[in-house]
Protein backbone atom coordinates (compact mmCIF):
# COMPACT_ATOMS: atom_id res chain seq x y z
CA UNK A 1 0.00 0.00 0.00
CA UNK A 2 3.07 2.33 0.62
CA UNK A 3 4.66 1.91 -2.59
CA UNK A 4 1.30 2.31 -3.91
CA UNK A 5 1.24 5.79 -2.45
CA UNK A 6 4.84 6.37 -2.78
CA UNK A 7 4.19 5.43 -7.01
CA UNK A 8 1.35 7.66 -7.03
CA UNK A 9 3.37 10.50 -6.20
CA UNK A 10 6.71 9.86 -7.69
CA UNK A 11 4.23 10.32 -10.88
CA UNK A 12 2.54 13.38 -9.82
CA UNK A 13 5.83 15.13 -9.36
CA UNK A 14 6.82 14.21 -12.19
CA UNK A 15 4.15 15.19 -14.35
CA UNK A 16 4.18 18.25 -12.58
CA UNK A 17 8.13 18.69 -13.74
CA UNK A 18 7.07 17.54 -17.11
CA UNK A 19 4.69 20.13 -17.56
CA UNK A 20 6.84 22.98 -15.92
CA UNK A 21 9.32 22.38 -18.59
CA UNK A 22 7.43 22.72 -21.32
CA UNK A 23 5.28 25.84 -22.29
CA UNK A 24 3.70 26.38 -26.36
CA UNK A 25 4.27 29.46 -28.04
CA UNK A 26 1.29 30.16 -30.71
CA UNK A 27 1.07 32.75 -34.20
CA UNK A 28 -0.10 35.32 -32.02
CA UNK A 29 2.56 35.33 -29.15
CA UNK A 30 6.30 36.17 -28.47
CA UNK A 31 7.06 34.16 -25.58
CA UNK A 32 10.39 35.73 -23.26
CA UNK A 33 12.09 33.16 -21.16
CA UNK A 34 13.88 34.61 -17.89
CA UNK A 35 16.76 32.43 -16.00
CA UNK A 36 16.78 33.75 -12.91
CA UNK A 37 15.04 37.20 -13.32
CA UNK A 38 17.30 37.87 -16.66
CA UNK A 39 15.80 37.53 -20.19
CA UNK A 40 17.29 34.66 -21.22
CA UNK A 41 15.42 33.53 -24.58
CA UNK A 42 13.09 35.26 -26.86
CA UNK A 43 10.72 32.76 -28.68
CA UNK A 44 8.72 34.24 -31.84
CA UNK A 45 8.14 31.08 -33.84
CA UNK A 46 5.24 28.99 -33.03
CA UNK A 47 5.62 25.78 -31.68
CA UNK A 48 6.03 23.40 -28.81
CA UNK A 49 9.44 24.44 -26.37
CA UNK A 50 11.18 23.56 -23.60
CA UNK A 51 12.94 25.29 -20.48
CA UNK A 52 14.43 24.51 -16.84
CA UNK A 53 11.53 24.47 -14.36
CA UNK A 54 10.77 27.03 -11.70
CA UNK A 55 11.94 28.72 -10.19
CA UNK A 56 15.38 28.54 -12.57
CA UNK A 57 13.31 29.96 -15.83
CA UNK A 58 9.59 31.30 -16.42
CA UNK A 59 7.85 32.47 -19.37
CA UNK A 60 6.10 35.95 -19.86
CA UNK A 61 3.84 36.30 -23.41
CA UNK A 62 3.45 39.97 -25.16
CA UNK A 63 1.07 40.02 -28.11
CA UNK A 64 2.58 40.42 -31.54
CA UNK A 65 -0.91 40.66 -33.12
CA UNK A 66 -1.95 44.61 -34.30
CA UNK A 67 -3.30 46.60 -31.75
CA UNK A 68 -5.62 49.61 -31.20
CA UNK A 69 -5.40 52.68 -29.04
CA UNK A 70 -8.33 54.97 -29.30
CA UNK A 71 -9.31 56.89 -26.49
CA UNK A 72 -12.86 58.25 -26.25
CA UNK A 73 -11.78 61.60 -24.89
CA UNK A 74 -10.82 64.04 -27.54
CA UNK A 75 -7.90 66.86 -26.83
CA UNK A 76 -7.59 70.64 -27.62
CA UNK A 77 -5.15 71.75 -29.67
CA UNK A 78 -4.18 75.71 -30.50
CA UNK A 79 -4.05 76.07 -34.39
CA UNK A 80 -1.93 78.88 -35.96
CA UNK A 81 -3.83 81.18 -35.74
CA UNK A 82 -4.64 80.84 -31.81
CA UNK A 83 -8.02 79.02 -32.55
CA UNK A 84 -8.68 76.20 -30.37
CA UNK A 85 -10.06 72.57 -31.98
CA UNK A 86 -10.82 69.59 -31.11
CA UNK A 87 -8.87 66.29 -32.34
CA UNK A 88 -9.68 62.34 -31.86
CA UNK A 89 -7.17 60.36 -33.43
CA UNK A 90 -6.81 56.54 -33.49
CA UNK A 91 -3.39 54.34 -33.80
CA UNK A 92 -2.99 50.77 -34.84
CA UNK A 93 0.66 49.52 -33.29
CA UNK A 94 2.36 46.15 -32.84
CA UNK A 95 5.27 44.75 -30.57
CA UNK A 96 8.53 44.21 -33.27
CA UNK A 97 11.21 44.25 -30.25
CA UNK A 98 10.17 42.17 -27.17
CA UNK A 99 13.28 42.67 -25.56
CA UNK A 100 13.12 46.49 -25.79
CA UNK A 101 9.72 46.68 -25.27
CA UNK A 102 9.99 44.54 -22.41
CA UNK A 103 12.81 47.01 -20.80
CA UNK A 104 10.98 49.68 -21.43
CA UNK A 105 7.72 48.88 -19.82
CA UNK A 106 8.30 45.50 -18.01
CA UNK A 107 5.67 44.20 -20.36
CA UNK A 108 2.82 46.47 -19.11
CA UNK A 109 0.58 47.19 -21.98
CA UNK A 110 -1.04 50.06 -20.22
CA UNK A 111 1.81 51.73 -19.24
CA UNK A 112 3.13 51.06 -23.39
CA UNK A 113 -0.63 52.63 -24.46
CA UNK A 114 0.15 55.40 -22.16
CA UNK A 115 3.65 56.22 -23.34
CA UNK A 116 2.22 56.14 -27.18
CA UNK A 117 -0.36 58.54 -25.81
CA UNK A 118 1.57 60.90 -25.19
CA UNK A 119 3.65 61.01 -28.06
CA UNK A 120 0.97 60.82 -30.63
CA UNK A 121 -0.58 64.37 -28.49
CA UNK A 122 3.16 66.09 -28.71
CA UNK A 123 3.15 65.19 -32.52
CA UNK A 124 -0.28 66.36 -32.95
CA UNK A 125 0.58 69.62 -30.79
CA UNK A 126 3.78 70.32 -32.89
CA UNK A 127 1.85 69.62 -36.30
CA UNK A 128 -1.27 72.10 -35.65
CA UNK A 129 0.41 74.72 -34.09
CA UNK A 130 1.51 74.86 -37.53
CA UNK A 131 -1.24 75.24 -39.12
CA UNK A 132 -4.72 77.14 -39.69
CA UNK A 133 -7.91 75.64 -38.80
CA UNK A 134 -9.10 75.07 -42.52
CA UNK A 135 -5.90 73.30 -43.34
CA UNK A 136 -6.38 71.00 -40.05
CA UNK A 137 -9.98 69.81 -41.01
CA UNK A 138 -9.74 69.91 -44.87
CA UNK A 139 -7.08 71.74 -46.33
CA UNK A 140 -3.95 69.51 -45.50
CA UNK A 141 -5.68 66.66 -43.57
CA UNK A 142 -3.66 64.15 -45.57
CA UNK A 143 -0.31 66.24 -44.60
CA UNK A 144 -1.18 65.77 -40.66
CA UNK A 145 -1.79 62.26 -40.89
CA UNK A 146 1.31 61.38 -42.83
CA UNK A 147 3.83 64.02 -40.97
CA UNK A 148 1.98 62.51 -37.67
CA UNK A 149 2.58 58.82 -38.16
CA UNK A 150 5.79 59.73 -39.07
CA UNK A 151 6.95 61.35 -35.98
CA UNK A 152 5.62 59.04 -33.53
CA UNK A 153 6.82 56.04 -35.77
CA UNK A 154 10.55 57.29 -34.95
CA UNK A 155 9.80 57.57 -31.36
CA UNK A 156 8.02 54.79 -30.97
CA UNK A 157 10.93 52.76 -32.70
CA UNK A 158 12.54 53.09 -29.64
CA UNK A 159 10.52 51.42 -27.10
CA UNK A 160 10.15 48.19 -29.45
CA UNK A 161 7.00 49.39 -31.08
CA UNK A 162 6.16 49.44 -34.81
CA UNK A 163 3.55 52.14 -35.71
CA UNK A 164 1.10 50.69 -38.31
CA UNK A 165 -1.26 53.86 -39.17
CA UNK A 166 -2.55 57.23 -37.42
CA UNK A 167 -5.64 58.58 -38.08
CA UNK A 168 -7.53 61.18 -37.11
CA UNK A 169 -11.42 60.28 -36.78
CA UNK A 170 -12.91 64.01 -35.98
CA UNK A 171 -11.71 67.08 -35.89
CA UNK A 172 -14.00 69.47 -34.76
CA UNK A 173 -13.85 73.17 -32.87
CA UNK A 174 -14.88 73.89 -29.61
CA UNK A 175 -18.42 75.37 -28.77
CA UNK A 176 -17.30 78.74 -29.25
CA UNK A 177 -16.08 78.76 -32.35
CA UNK A 178 -18.64 76.49 -33.76
CA UNK A 179 -21.44 79.58 -32.54
CA UNK A 180 -19.29 81.54 -34.70
CA UNK A 181 -18.58 79.38 -37.54
CA UNK A 182 -22.43 79.31 -37.75
CA UNK A 183 -22.96 82.73 -37.92
CA UNK A 184 -20.46 83.47 -40.49
CA UNK A 185 -21.40 80.60 -42.65
CA UNK A 186 -25.30 82.02 -42.38
CA UNK A 187 -23.78 85.68 -43.44
CA UNK A 188 -22.12 83.89 -46.18
CA UNK A 189 -25.46 82.29 -47.16
CA UNK A 190 -27.22 85.19 -46.68
CA UNK A 191 -25.35 87.37 -49.05
CA UNK A 192 -24.89 85.17 -51.38
CA UNK A 193 -28.83 84.43 -51.54
CA UNK A 194 -29.11 88.24 -51.70
CA UNK A 195 -26.72 88.46 -54.49
CA UNK A 196 -28.96 86.10 -56.55
CA UNK A 197 -31.68 87.61 -56.07
CA UNK A 198 -30.53 91.04 -57.01
CA UNK A 199 -29.49 89.37 -60.33
CA UNK A 200 -32.27 87.34 -60.23
CA UNK A 201 -34.08 90.58 -59.94
CA UNK A 202 -31.94 93.04 -63.29
CA UNK A 203 -32.34 89.71 -65.58
CA UNK A 204 -36.13 89.48 -64.92
CA UNK A 205 -36.07 93.21 -65.61
CA UNK A 206 -34.14 92.96 -68.74
CA UNK A 207 -35.83 90.56 -69.91
CA UNK A 208 -39.63 92.19 -69.16
CA UNK A 209 -37.83 95.24 -71.26
CA UNK A 210 -36.92 93.04 -74.28
CA UNK A 211 -40.49 92.03 -74.03
CA UNK A 212 -41.94 94.99 -74.26
CA UNK A 213 -39.66 96.54 -76.76
CA UNK A 214 -40.58 93.05 -78.78
CA UNK A 215 -44.32 93.80 -78.09
CA UNK A 216 -43.87 97.93 -79.04
CA UNK A 217 -42.13 96.28 -82.89
CA UNK A 218 -44.62 94.04 -82.93
CA UNK A 219 -47.74 96.36 -82.94
CA UNK A 220 -45.55 98.90 -84.47
CA UNK A 221 -45.11 96.38 -87.42
CA UNK A 222 -48.60 95.31 -87.34
CA UNK A 223 -50.08 98.33 -87.46
CA UNK A 224 -48.40 99.60 -90.27
CA UNK A 225 -48.65 96.57 -91.87
CA UNK A 226 -52.43 96.98 -91.73
CA UNK A 227 -52.70 100.69 -92.65
CA UNK A 228 -50.51 99.20 -95.48
CA UNK A 229 -53.42 96.69 -96.55
CA UNK A 230 -56.15 99.08 -95.86
CA UNK A 231 -54.18 101.40 -98.18
CA UNK A 232 -54.10 98.83 -100.57
CA UNK A 233 -57.79 98.06 -100.37
CA UNK A 234 -58.91 101.57 -100.29
CA UNK A 235 -56.91 101.81 -103.62
CA UNK A 236 -58.54 99.22 -105.35
CA UNK A 237 -62.12 100.34 -103.92
CA UNK A 238 -61.34 103.44 -105.40
CA UNK A 239 -60.10 102.06 -108.52
CA UNK A 240 -63.14 99.75 -109.03
CA UNK A 241 -65.74 103.00 -107.88
CA UNK A 242 -64.28 105.10 -110.41
CA UNK A 243 -64.05 102.33 -113.13
CA UNK A 244 -67.86 102.09 -112.66
CA UNK A 245 -68.44 105.65 -112.45
CA UNK A 246 -66.71 105.97 -115.62
CA UNK A 247 -68.62 102.86 -117.16
CA UNK A 248 -72.37 104.78 -116.12
CA UNK A 249 -71.81 107.88 -114.21
CA UNK A 250 -75.49 108.29 -113.89
CA UNK A 251 -76.25 104.71 -112.43
CA UNK A 252 -73.29 105.51 -109.90
CA UNK A 253 -74.95 108.53 -108.71
CA UNK A 254 -78.45 106.98 -108.53
CA UNK A 255 -76.78 104.20 -106.42
CA UNK A 256 -75.20 106.53 -104.14
CA UNK A 257 -78.44 108.56 -104.09
CA UNK A 258 -80.08 104.86 -102.71
CA UNK A 259 -77.54 104.24 -100.32
CA UNK A 260 -77.80 107.97 -98.66
CA UNK A 261 -81.95 107.57 -98.56
CA UNK A 262 -81.06 104.18 -97.09
CA UNK A 263 -79.26 105.89 -94.51
CA UNK A 264 -81.46 109.08 -93.82
CA UNK A 265 -84.49 107.13 -93.44
CA UNK A 266 -83.37 104.37 -91.32
CA UNK A 267 -85.54 105.35 -88.10
CA UNK A 268 -89.12 106.57 -88.49
CA UNK A 269 -88.35 109.35 -86.19
CA UNK A 270 -86.17 111.23 -87.82
CA UNK A 271 -86.59 114.23 -88.90
CA UNK A 272 -85.43 116.29 -91.64
CA UNK A 273 -85.90 119.98 -92.83
CA UNK A 274 -84.76 120.12 -96.36
CA UNK A 275 -86.11 122.22 -99.96
CA UNK A 276 -88.31 119.75 -101.76
CA UNK A 277 -86.16 121.17 -104.70
CA UNK A 278 -82.82 120.43 -103.98
CA UNK A 279 -80.15 118.00 -105.57
CA UNK A 280 -81.18 115.18 -102.68
CA UNK A 281 -84.53 114.51 -103.62
CA UNK A 282 -83.26 114.43 -107.37
CA UNK A 283 -84.58 110.99 -107.73
CA UNK A 284 -87.79 111.33 -105.87
CA UNK A 285 -89.00 113.34 -108.60
CA UNK A 286 -89.30 111.17 -111.60
CA UNK A 287 -87.47 108.22 -112.83
CA UNK A 288 -83.87 107.16 -113.28
CA UNK A 289 -84.15 106.94 -116.78
CA UNK A 290 -86.04 110.45 -117.29
CA UNK A 291 -84.14 112.01 -115.08
CA UNK A 292 -81.05 110.85 -116.92
CA UNK A 293 -82.65 111.65 -120.44
CA UNK A 294 -83.49 115.16 -119.18
CA UNK A 295 -79.69 115.48 -117.79
CA UNK A 296 -79.02 114.78 -120.97
CA UNK A 297 -80.86 117.10 -122.80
Amino acid sequence: MNRLISAVVAIIIAIWLLSSTVFVVNQRQYAIVFALGEIKQIVSTPGLYFKLPPPFQNIIYLDKRILTIDSPDTDRFITAEKKNILVDAFVKWRIVEPRLYFISFNGDEKRAQDRMSQIVKAALNEEITKRTVREVISGERGKVMSALKGKVAAEAKQIGVEIVDVRLKRVDYVDQINNSVYERMKSERVRVANELRSTGSAESEQIRADADRQRTVILAEAYRDAESTRGIGDAKASQIYAQAFGQNPEFYKFYRSLEAYRASFKNRSDLMVLDPSSEFFKYFKGSGTASAGSSKK
